[in-house]
């Protein structure tokens, strides 16, 4: 095992302090250096100044392009045993390529969430309707499951999302491995050590600003959230963080109502110990949300939807802290804010929830076990996979014969 290679192919550079999907990809990334592999991590995406550095990981960078036989020759000299594809698109692109040069490869693909359910959620809420199947049939989610099929195995984030895939969509679970958030337990010491309801005031809420899913949840804080809590407690402010923050967000800034957008955060744990309450108002999304772990993880109770609560809380233990409709939403908010008494059960409720569901060391093992059994049995896992035969047999590489095209096209230019 110590002489194992892993491709990581990167749909962007992570960036733990921007976004949970960078913080997610460096949880993949240790779990892989426990295991003895040595780690290349290649993107075709540009860097910014919130990339992380993995050389301080001792893992290998390589910059690569779109639609570019180059990645043929640099796969083929690095001669993975396993490439990991970080996201449906990055499979589409490079999947076939891995394939035809180092066919051996255990392909995996992380699918951070599915796309097709975000996809799915936002047309319902556009829409004014009500979420249903006839919501999942979108193109997202035929070309997610079709990359869930030509892979060997794929990761999913959310039990929900594990379900959705196993009952709705009949993909065997086999080909399929839950693995969440992978975190640290949260010491007695270190709880000590949190601020206690007297030393925090205010609200707050976090999310980068590229993802729409975050700036829909703030205009809708905005609108239809902020304006009940502000009448019930006219003193409270709500602050606003995230990163890539636009002139379009910085025009909702109005102290006159307490709504306070502040920007982006070099480290956003000293700052959530500050607050009374996080506010999580999604109403699309999927995976899990990253602002509701830094919540608990800093002993700050958070107000979610169902959606943002989704794969982490159940609403029959957690009633009081999710909620849909605007108006309870703001209420059950200012009860929380204002009832020491229920600050402290949530506050509770969200370590124990770490505890037993998202302690890394509950998943470690099995995931390193899975990983090897697949590698053992290969040939025989995938004769098994009959669909993932199908969409890979050259009648159905339109993605192939695209990037071909394009290749060809760009050396003409």
């Amino acid at each position: 095992m110590s002489s194992s290679n892993l491709l990581i192919i990167g749909f962007v550079w992570p960036e733990p302090k921007s976004s949970a999907a960078g913080s997610r990809m460096l949880q993949l990334i240790d779990q892989f250096l426990a295991q003895g592999y040595k780690i290349t991590f290649a993107c075709a995406a540009n860097t910014s100044d919130n990339t992380f550095d993995l050389s301080q990981l001792g893992v290998q960078t390589q910059t690569i392009a779109l639609n570019d036989a180059f990645f043929d020759s640099f796969i083929t000299r690095l001669n993975p045993d396993v490439v990991l594809f970080d996201r449906f698109m990055i499979e589409e692109q490079y999947g076939w390529r891995v394939a035809e040069h180092c066919p051996n490869a255990l392909r995996i693909l992380d699918t951070e969430d599915l796309h097709g359910l975000r996809k799915a959620r936002a047309q319902a809420l556009k829409a004014n309707e009500t979420f249903e199947y006839k919501h999942l049939l979108n193109d997202f989610t035929k070309r997610e499951i079709a990359s869930i099929y030509r892979c060997d195995l794929s990761l999913i984030i959310s039990e929900f999302e594990m379900n959705l895939l196993t009952q709705q969509f009949k993909i065997d679970p086999k080909f399929l491995l839950y693995l969440p958030f992978l975190l640290d337990t949260i010491s007695d010491t270190t709880k000590a050590q949190i601020p206690t309801y007297e030393h925090r005031s205010n609200f707050m809420i976090i999310g980068n600003f590229l993802h729409k899913p975050n700036t829909d949840a703030i205009l809708h804080l905005k609108k239809s959230i902020w304006p009940v809590i502000r009448k019930a407690l006219p003193k409270s402010e709500v602050h606003i963080y995230g990163a890539y923050s636009s002139e379009k967000s910085l025009q909702l800034h109005n102290e006159d109502e307490g709504f306070i957008v502040k920007g982006g955060v070099e480290e956003v744990d000293p700052i959530m110990k500050n607050y009374k309450v996080c506010l999580a108002p999604l109403r699309y999304g999927a995976g899990l949300k990253g602002k509701v772990f830094d919540a608990i993880k800093n002993g700050t109770p958070c107000m979610m939807s169902q959606i943002a609560a989704e794969g982490i809380f159940k609403i029959k233990d957690a009633s009081f802290l999710i909620e849909n409709d605007p108006i309870e939403f703001a209420n059950k908010a200012v009860a929380l804010y204002t009832n020491s008494n229920t600050w402290a059960k949530a506050r509770q409720k969200g370590f124990e929830i770490l505890r037993t569901k998202f302690d890394k060391q509950l998943f470690e093992l099995n995931f390193k076990e899975q990983l090897n059994h697949i590698k053992s049995n290969r040939v025989s896992h995938r004769e098994s996979n009959i669909i993932g035969q199908v969409l890979s047999h050259q009648s159905m590489k339109s993605t192939k014969y695209m990037s071909k095209w394009i290749e060809e096209k760009n050396k003409a230019n």
